[in-house]
């Protein structure tokens, strides 16, 4: 067993595209080898901003000899079956095999194939790793690039390195031949280094200052700007996306600390932090009170001789430009008031069917007064909520939106502050997106909620309206997020109101069970649930749903299902339709009328007389068992309605477990079809009320199991 290395080196690799490339490239190295005969065990893919490499640890020398026999057509076959034979197997007429097959000569395609090199097939796999690669985007260069069918990379590819064991691989892709010759450091170390091997690739590399594993980088980043920081008395804003990304551009980093002028501490710290990261992927950090310092961390490549003074002081200048322009922005924006930065979104279209930024704003308003008006976001002030809703899309025409459009909503938040305007309404103009994500923060501040509500409410309603719903993986206008938003909102502040309805409320289940499946909750109780018709109360039904969970987990639930299952496979085999199914199928408005057997009619009238329960005694004597069932039926049907109406799930379970032992005897003693159609169709109507009974909390049938 042998150990293989392979280096691919090019100019930089972008940093956001070196996680998917690493799982890319062993991807295509594990399917190519397999395709060859080729079990991959263990395998490491490293990468650095001018490489990517991969060790596989553990490949045979050889692969195996492989025999494969592929039937074929009988001799007496049509020559067309013979002729689609020959080319599946790439075989002649005179290289088949004849079998008797049953008493039926067969022929039989019979295939030798002997092991082969591995190093071999390493020779043929990597070229097509290159050419396959699927990159996200990539380029061709120099002369050859004139032709399509030249090599693509998503940089000049520079050089390969291929050894197995310590033998070179002999291959070549686009003019590039494979060889023991890589690169060190560009600075520190930039002549050619020989490989041995795979044992000392990365270590060779090490000593010409390249760190090719990532995850070392990462942790020398996160580690090396922590302790900057606290040098200089401060705390590190935490950012694992910059850690990889910082990573992802150097290959021997070096966190260093530097300072920015006091006076651009006027400006939000977020624009601050923003500006620093997405522009220079600079860290922040913060005072020992938890307030933005004038103090950002910059990652170099190199170490520097003057110890990093040369390489701060040109970030810094870098960065004091970038915080010129926000802070000129944030001057500039609060010289208009958001009651005037509003009356611009009358020219900028939110849907061609949908008007523009301001009548999605006016609907917005008009809803979140009328949420905090009717009490559905209690101690809500409608006044308030209207003027948020007025205000909250005014930043998107202001200059600092249109920088960072990341702050839309919190620029909002704060110019409304520097207005002096309440800060209930700055606090729901600052808040009125989230939640974003599953992990974001609900807002619970009572103007807040209905702004954010009302926003999420109106989107989803226009949008459905307009008919422009999400389908299968497109969502342009993440709707699926704005109904995920809704129900966090709806769930975290326990509201009560009604969602939706129509297609809007199966759109609100299927999101309902994606969000509650991470809680742990199964989704076929949700579709048990929703199956009764008429629940848009996500509060009740959530709390219907999770006592439902808690019951079915025990032996009483899991029983009582089999029980009803049972009840249900007998009246669907009977083609019974209930009383209002009878009434409905004969289309009469008395059912006596079309009642052959006299003795029925005391059931039929019971039945007519509560659709949900026969309540008098059938007109027979009953058995033992049947009565029991009767009596535990008729009590539960009182028990669970009362539970259900007080919205006591729990107390609603309890009354469904008391049917579970009178079901469970039932079955054990009763013929329900029995010869007597007396009994049989009193039967019947028993099975049909339990079956009612367990439905006034959710329709068992669409619970699994």
């Amino acid at each position: 067993m042998t150990d293989f290395l392979l280096e691919l080196r090019s100019q930089e690799i972008p940093a956001r595209m070196q996680a998917g490339a690493r799982a890319d490239l062993e991807k295509l190295f594990r399917k190519d080898m397999a395709a060859a005969g080729v079990t991959v065990g263990e395998v490491t893919v490293w990468s650095t901003p001018r490489r990517l490499a991969l060790i596989a640890r553990g490949l045979p020398l050889a692969t195996e000899a492989v025999h494969e026999e592929t039937k074929g057509p009988a001799t007496t076959a049509p020559e067309q079956a013979l002729e689609g034979f020959l080319r599946k197997t790439g075989l002649t007429r005179d290289q088949l095999e004849v079998r008797d097959l049953k008493g039926k000569d067969t022929y039989f395609a019979v295939v030798e194939k002997p092991g082969r090199a591995v190093a071999e097939v390493l020779g043929e796999v990597i070229p097509a790793i290159i050419r396959n690669f699927p990159w996200p985007k990539s380029q061709r260069w120099g002369a050859a690039s004139i032709s399509t069918e030249s090599l693509r990379w998503v940089r000049p590819l520079s050089g390969i390195v291929a050894i197995f064991g310590e033998d070179l691989v002999e291959c070549e892709v686009g003019g590039i031949r494979s060889s023991y010759v890589t690169l060190g450091h560009r600075f520190h170390a930039p002549g050619e280094i020989t490989i041995g091997g795979a044992h000392d690739y990365a270590d060779k590399l090490h000593l010409a200052h390249v760190l090719v594993n990532h995850e070392e980088r990462q942790d020398i980043v996160r580690s090396k700007a922590r302790e900057a920081a606290a040098a200089a008395g401060l705390v590190l804003v935490e950012d694992e996306g910059l850690v990889i990304e910082n990573a992802g551009l150097t290959e021997w980093p070096v966190p260093l600390l530097g300072r920015f002028e006091e006076d651009f501490l006027e400006v939000p710290p977020e624009t601050i932090q923003l500006t620093a990261r997405v522009n220079q992927k600079y860290f922040v950090c913060e005072d020992a009170a938890g307030s933005l310092a004038n103090a950002f961390i910059c990652t170099a490549n190199i170490v520097a001789t003057d110890g990093g003074t040369a390489i701060v002081d040109g970030n810094r200048k870098v960065l004091a430009a970038r915080l010129s322009d926000a802070r000129f922005f944030w001057q500039q924006d609060r010289k208009t008031p958001l009651s005037d930065h509003a009356k611009k979104l009358a020219r900028i279209t939110f849907h061609e069917k949908l008007g523009t930024l301001a009548d999605k704003v006016e609907r917005v308003a008009t809803l979140a007064e009328w949420l905090a008006s009717e009490g559905v976001v209690p101690n809500c002030d409608p006044a308030l909520a209207r003027q948020a809703a007025e205000l909250c899309k005014a930043d998107l025409v202001t200059e600092m939106v249109g920088e960072f459009p990341e702050l839309q909503g919190l620029m909002g938040g704060y110019y409304a502050r520097a207005e002096s305007l309440p800060d209930s309404v700055a606090d729901a103009i600052c808040d009125h997106y989230k939640p974003v994500g599953q992990g974001d923060e609900v807002p619970t501040a009572p103007v807040t909620v209905a702004l954010a509500l009302a926003d999420k409410l109106d989107t989803l309603r226009s949008f459905f309206a307009i008919d422009e719903k999400p389908t299968g993986s497109k969502d342009p206008f993440a709707l699926r997020r704005a109904a995920l938003g809704i129900i966090r909102l709806v769930t975290d502040n326990g509201l009560r109101f009604g969602v939706a309805e129509g297609d809007l409320l199966d759109f609100f289940a299927d999101r309902l069970k994606v969000q509650q499946k991470e809680a742990g909750v199964r989704h076929d109780l949700i579709d048990a649930v929703f199956a009764l018709g008429g629940e848009d109360d996500l509060v009740r039904l959530l709390a219907r749903v999770h006592a439902l969970q808690a019951f079915v987990s025990t032996d009483d639930g899991v029983n009582l299902l089999a029980g009803y299952k049972r009840a249900a496979n007998i009246l669907k085999k009977e083609d019974w339709h209930g009383v209002e199914g009878e009434i409905s199928r004969t289309g009469e408005e008395d059912p006596l009328a079309v009642v052959d057997d006299p003795d029925l009619a005391p059931v039929i009238a019971a039945k007519m007389a509560d659709r949900h329960a026969v309540e008098q005694a059938p007109a027979y004597t009953c058995e033992p068992s049947e009565q029991a069932l009767i009596a535990a039926v008729t009590a539960a049907e009182t028990e669970v309605a009362q539970a259900v109406s007080a919205e006591d799930f729990a107390a609603a379970m309890t009354a469904l477990a008391s049917l579970r032992a009178p079901i469970d005897a039932f079955f054990e003693d009763v013929t329900v079809n029995d010869a007597d159609a007396r009994k049989r169709q009193a039967r019947l109507a028993l099975l049909d009320r339990f079956r009612a009974a367990v439905h006034k909390v959710a329709d068992f049938s669409r619970i699994e199991g």
